[in-house]
């Protein structure tokens, strides 16, 4: 829960952080602070402590190599017979030039030593953030609604969500990694110009940092916008990849290869131009700082020679010079290089931002309770529901599921059928009236709990790109290979599965692909069989199966019906004939409700969608007789005309 909110600060923190450049960088490493301090890691917060204590002592290494080697210079030169003036002393200590060189070297090796120790401690902490952050993203994306997901493309979401992760990792390091240790740097350089040099030097070295700040700043967010041009370009082209890979049976039906290239190069031709324009303008803003900064360089230098040949100063303060601003310069690139990294971050982790602020259209009320399922009744209550509120879906529906007992519901295409499985497992919430499971609300309890209670076997079976083992497990990940294996044998698939070279290691492919309709049905109902919820949902479960294994499916789905609380969707209505009862919508209204047998000799809707399907089922029992008389074997258009005929 503490992470659930943080992440929601977080989010709306960086969303509402495109205000101005400074406003931005605050609400970031406020909004990351949790991650990079967590309270209930000590162990984080001590290698902070220490790697802090490592950036003091590594850039005060670093502001001593200008001065070794000031001292080194000058030894040199005294050595050589030289003048160097009174009050420009060598330490006696390193009046040596072989030992001032030395110390210069060692100066150096610590430094150096002491960057990557720092950064190797830092990146433990940096890489928590990241990883912290991705699992609140990731748990976000879960607990948002499904009206959200359906309204998105899954390329396209995939990309904000990659790009966005990479774009909290840039921030992270530019922030945490780079941004502290350059400022310490920063300031350290300035104090030792103020002391060193004298009014000139430091006019020259302030002009010099306005002018370059100002022009990272201006330059960077000119190129922002190309940069967003590129992003929608990007996730664009990403988005019209994944769709037409995913259909790429239907591309080769209609032979459209080459019109699916078509639409993907033109995204690609925009993110090209784009790229390039970012590039280009990456160079303009990197050879302006260069220009700005060896101006002020040059400047110092003329100042600093002249002072030696005036006598004022030493050959190795001219050196000094020379390194201090160099040394200036490495911070200085990195303050604009971590505002240029942060600010593309942020661009590339807007959408995410505002996949964050979504809020889910379903969530658990405050103090919702845990759904204690005694028998398993379901009772629908002067129900009403729209997608929309131009189109009403359902209106006034009422009726009720005793336990144990199975409820069927069929009724034309777009009747309202699966709505009614998709308001039970609180995908959306009810418009009007309400429905509870043994006297409890389904808003005054927790999504978890409800969901836990229910086995669900959809009409379209989507597996994970996984074996076989792992997707029948998936209905509990608790449960023995033995149970497993059993629930895939009751399912009808065991044998089949016996037959592959892998077994239950089979993988079964991006969403199933490799698994016949069939045989991905069969998957989903071994797993509710797993799952052994108190209450079932079937949406037209034995859709894709053909007639005998539906009725070898029909009979293991009785088994694990009894004694348990079942709402069937059906279309093929010989699948139902048992039910304990039938419920017939018609435009989002029940219109009729009883047994097969009563619902028959009423002549209504019902009856006038079983005489439908028995006279196509009659016609198909002709069709295969004849072939069987003429000694012909199915061809695969027979087998189409064989199935049953839908409502």
């Amino acid at each position: 829960m503490q992470q659930r909110q943080s992440n929601g600060a977080a989010g709306r923190g960086l969303s509402l952080a495109r205000l101005t450049p400074t406003a931005e960088t605050v609400r970031i490493l406020r909004a990351l602070w949790p991650y990079v301090w967590p309270h209930d890691r000590p162990d984080l917060q001590r290698t902070i402590v220490g790697s802090l204590v490592l950036i003091v002592i590594a850039k005060a290494a670093t502001v001593g190599v200008p001065f070794t080697l000031k001292w080194a210079t000058d030894a040199l030169v005294a050595a050589t017979g030289g003048h160097v003036p009174a009050n420009q002393t060598i330490p006696w200590l390193i009046g040596a030039p072989i030992l001032a060189c030395v110390f210069y070297g060692v100066a150096r090796i610590v430094m150096s030593l002491l960057m990557q120790v720092r950064e190797g401690m830092f990146a433990r902490v940096a890489m928590h953030a990241v990883r912290t952050l991705a699992l609140a993203t990731f748990e976000h994306m879960h607990r948002l609604s499904l009206r959200f997901h359906l309204e998105r493309k899954t390329g396209g979401l995939t990309r904000v969500l990659e790009r966005g992760r990479a774009g909290i990792e840039n921030i992270s390091r530019m922030a945490l990694m780079t941004l502290i240790p350059t400022i310490v740097e920063f300031l350290m350089i300035i104090i030792v110009c103020a002391f060193e040099f004298d009014w000139r030097f430091i006019v020259t070295i302030v002009t010099m940092i306005v002018c370059y700040l100002w022009f990272t700043v201006h330059t960077t967010n000119w190129r922002l916008k190309i940069r967003r041009v590129m992003n929608e370009s990007d996730t664009d082209a990403t988005t019209k990849s994944v769709d037409s890979l995913l259909n790429y049976e239907t591309v080769k039906y209609f032979g459209a290869e080459q019109r699916e290239a078509a639409r993907y190069d033109k995204s690609m031709e925009q993110y090209e131009k784009a790229s390039i324009k970012t590039f280009t303008t990456l160079a303009v803003l990197n050879s302006g700082q260069a220009v700005i900064f060896t101006i002020a360089l040059t400047v110092c230098l003329v100042m600093a020679a002249n002072d030696v040949l005036a006598g004022t100063s030493t050959v190795g303060r001219f050196a000094m010079v020379n390194l201090l601003m160099l040394q200036l310069f490495m911070p200085l690139n990195f303050m604009g290089m971590v505002y240029r990294e942060i600010r593309q971050g942020l661009t590339d982790i807007e959408r995410m931002m505002e996949v964050l602020d979504q809020n889910p259209e379903v969530a658990d009320r405050e103090g919702a309770g845990l759904l204690k399922v005694d028998g398993g009744t379901i009772r629908f209550e002067h129900v009403g529901f729209s997608y929309d509120p131009e189109r009403q879906i359902l209106n006034d529906v009422s009726f009720e599921v005793p336990a144990g007992k199975m409820v069927a519901i069929v009724g034309p295409s777009g009747a309202g059928k699966s709505t009614i499985s998709r308001l039970l497992l609180r995908f959306y919430d009810v418009t009007s009236g309400r429905i509870t499971i043994d006297g409890q609300d389904i808003r005054d309890v927790t999504q978890a709990s409800l969901r836990a209670a229910m086995g669900v076997v959809p009409q379209d079976t989507v597996l994970f790109n996984d074996t076989i083992f792992y997707n029948i497990k998936y209905g509990r990940h608790d449960a023995t290979d033995d149970e497993v294996f059993a629930a895939a044998k009751m399912a009808q698939i065991d044998d089949f599965v016996k037959t592959l070279p892998d077994g239950y290691d089979t993988m079964v492919g991006e969403r199933g692909l490799k698994l016949s309709g069939g045989e991905k049905q069969r998957v989903a109902i071994a797993r509710t069989i797993l799952k052994a919820p108190p209450i079932l949902i079937l949406d037209e479960a034995t859709s894709a199966l053909d007639s005998h294994t539906e009725r070898e499916i029909q009979d293991a789905l009785d088994r694990v019906s009894k004694d348990r609380t079942a709402v069937v969707i059906a279309h093929r209505l010989s699948t139902i004939i048992h039910a304990d009862n039938i419920l017939v919508l018609d435009a989002g209204r029940v219109v009729e409700q009883g047994t097969h047998a009563e619902l028959v000799t009423r002549r209504g809707l019902y009856a006038g969608l079983w005489a439908r399907q028995r006279q196509a089922e009659k016609a198909r029992e002709e069709l295969a007789h004849a072939l069987e008389e003429a000694g012909e074997p199915r061809r695969a258009d027979d087998v189409a005309l064989l199935e049953p005929v839908r409502s």
